[in-house]
């Protein structure tokens, strides 16, 4: 997607900041303008889609936290297949992490910096208080309303994809650093170098999720 000249630039992303950050400073024009609008990705982002050889497949939709339902649902997508005799090995969960849901896509050292809890909404069930890690990726006991379900690493053992938006990288990383005093530019490029291993960073969710669906995965909404 090409926007055709600046002043368009600032007002497509002015829009998607309103609306994606409501109880958040807006951005400035200045904040716009020396922000990367969209990060340089190639065409490993097509190909990520394809990796998966799996007979099931299927496709998280992740917009918010849910407490945590993104990842629940994909463990009981591995597990209640292997219940009924389908091995790890012929399956494959993929969740579009977007919107409010992108810091699960993030290393701890970036939830303790930019107050990722309190900016998100996402509070630590082990302290009640805003999270200052991300708390569904290597889970304690009590991360979870029950014991026994697998964090983000453990599914990523188990062959389960993960991927996070760019745009809501690059949206919600100029909200931050205008917040915080900060450029925008170097916030984003942080953000972007702090993405958990193994997790894919794509042009948009709702292209991800496109993509997946071209690719043979069934789209689930991964809330309540």
């Amino acid at each position: 997607m090409k926007l055709e000249n600046s002043n368009t630039r600032r007002k497509f992303i002015g829009t998607l900041a309103a609306s994606a950050t409501a109880g958040i400073v807006a951005l400035s024009d200045q904040a716009l303008a020396s922000t990367n609008f969209i990060t340089d990705i190639n065409n490993e982002a097509e190909d990520w889609f394809k990796k998966s050889k799996a007979k099931h497949k299927i496709l998280y939709d992740a917009p918010e936290q849910h407490e945590g339902l993104p990842f629940i649902w994909s463990w009981v997508f591995y597990a209640t297949n292997n219940q009924t005799g389908t091995p790890d090995k012929d399956l494959t969960a993929m969740v579009v992490l977007r919107h409010n849901a992108i810091p699960f896509a993030m290393e701890d050292r970036l939830w303790a910096k930019y107050n990722f809890g309190e900016v998100f909404k996402v509070n630590d069930n082990t302290s009640k208080a805003s999270a200052k890690r991300n708390v569904f990726y290597v889970p304690k006991e009590g991360d979870y309303p029950i014991p026994g379900i697998d964090g983000i690493k453990a599914l990523q053992d188990r062959g389960a994809m993960f991927c996070v938006c760019d745009m809501a990288l690059t949206v919600y990383s100029g909200v931050v650093a205008k917040k915080m005093n900060l450029k925008p530019e170097e916030v984003k490029k942080e953000w972007v170098a702090g993405v958990l291993p193994g997790v894919e960073i794509v042009p948009s969710g709702v292209w991800a999720i496109g993509r997946a669906q071209e690719n043979g995965f069934n789209y689930c909404y991964a809330g309540g």
